[in-house]
């Protein structure tokens, strides 16, 4: 597991009210990814995701698409803390 990384992104553009959510827990799940995703109240998403580096980087390309109905304008991305393998899940908006 030495190849195991953490990144927190913040995703902008158009991407509450458009199911990024549940499709980023759906996406993180298929991927195997530890973490989790909450709308913020600045109409942004956040999310951290943890795993192998291909994985999250993998997870991180799906998050500039999104799904279907979203616009995204950016993704920034942090190094995060790993919070181990607690599966993936969805927050309440912070």
């Amino acid at each position: 597991m030495s190849d195991r990384v953490a990144v927190l992104a913040r995703i902008r553009g158009k991407v509450q009210g458009v199911w990024y959510r549940a499709w980023t827990v759906e996406q993180a799940t298929a991927r195997g990814l530890d973490g989790w995703v909450r709308n913020r109240a600045d109409g942004s998403v956040e999310a951290l995701f943890a795993g192998p580096a291909a994985a999250v980087e993998s997870m991180l390309d799906a998050c500039r698409q999104g799904p279907p109905a979203a616009q995204v304008s950016g993704v920034e991305r942090h190094p995060g803390d790993d919070p181990g393998n607690t599966g993936f899940t969805q927050l309440p908006t912070l």
